[in-house]
């Protein structure tokens, strides 16, 4: 039961009980009312300015854990960059020089994308432009792979075939050294033995015992194994391809035929005198696109530098060829 409130009334002299009229009343519940819900609504103003909310942390938390992995993500960009840069340098400084292929230019390797904008879907968050530059980076270091693996397949192709090329040059000499009586004549000018009329000559003259093994310098087919070139006698001539061709004179008898594949260092004929030939041995030439050149120069096989050295002592003579 509510309390009963008097006032003294002077003119009375005397209390007199308080009559709290309803509008009076409603209107106190009103102004409370209004001042609660006021006094609530600055509490909760307060506190979200100054206080988080469980979901506020735990998203605050996911947002500073994404930049964090985001940091992260440039470290490893920064790491894959340094390693594509020292492949890149390789390749084109080591790998592309030797095969002889031009270099791929910076630009080509590290461009980005134009045209429609790819990043579209990434604006209009407050770490747009973090997103943005990690996906931009990804992008041209994903370009780079790309280019890379396309130039190593380049390189293995140019590899294989450089391996073949090395492989079927004409590159050793046709008879051992420890077979050989003397390196009798070289390439160039020199005396003829039959007419001694100073002419070209053609090739180069081992002397060696009738059925020294001849070998062949590279690999290659057999395109001739007969005697019906004017002057060779029983000869071999071998098509090592790239334009090369060797060619073998004066043979005693062949351990070849024609068109018989064969592999440097195989045995392909015996050194004679056959022919237009004044002793037992082995004339041997070198054609590159059918012009004859110095065969001197195609040795690095199996000769030390101490060797060659001497042989193109003996090669640069003027003396007298032995066919």
């Amino acid at each position: 039961m509510s309390k009963v409130k008097y006032y003294y009334d002077s003119e009375t002299l005397s209390y007199r009980k308080v009559i709290r009229k309803k509008r009076t009343t409603a209107k106190y519940i009103f102004v409370f009312l209004l001042g609660s819900a006021l006094f609530g609504f600055m509490f909760v103003f307060i506190a979200s300015q100054y206080f988080e909310s469980p979901k506020e942390k735990a998203l605050a938390r996911e947002l500073q854990n994404m930049q964090l992995q985001y940091e992260l993500l440039n470290k490893k960009m920064d790491e894959v960059e340094s390693v594509l840069a020292n492949v890149e340098e390789r390749d084109n400084a080591i790998y592309r020089l030797y095969f002889e292929a031009n270099p791929i230019p910076a630009e080509q390797r590290r461009q980005g994308f134009g045209g429609v904008n790819r990043y579209k879907q990434f604006e209009g968050f407050d770490n747009s432009k973090l997103i943005i530059e990690a996906n931009k980076r990804l992008d041209v270091i994903q370009k780079q792979i790309v280019v890379q693996s396309k130039s190593l397949d380049e390189i293995a192709v140019l590899a294989e075939d450089k391996e073949k090329f090395l492989a079927t040059i004409p590159a050793i000499q046709p008879v051992n050294n420890e077979e050989l009586t003397r390196m009798a004549s070289g390439y160039g000018y020199r005396t003829d033995p039959f007419t001694k009329v100073r002419k070209f000559h053609y090739g180069m003259d081992f002397t060696a015992p009738r059925g020294t093994p001849v070998y062949a310098t590279g690999d290659g087919v057999v395109k001739r194994a007969d005697a019906g070139a004017t002057g060779y006698g029983k000869h071999i001539r071998i098509d090592h391809g790239y334009g090369y061709v060797s060619l073998y004179a004066h043979l005693y008898k062949y351990n070849v035929k024609k068109n018989q594949k064969v592999k440097r260092g195989d045995l392909i004929g015996f050194v004679g005198s056959t022919g237009r030939s004044e002793a037992p041995h082995l004339h041997y030439e070198i054609f590159k696109d059918g012009v004859r050149i110095n065969p001197i120069n195609f040795y690095y096989g199996n000769l030390s530098a101490k060797e060659f050295s001497e042989l193109l002592e003996k090669a640069s003579l003027e003396n007298q060829s032995l066919d």
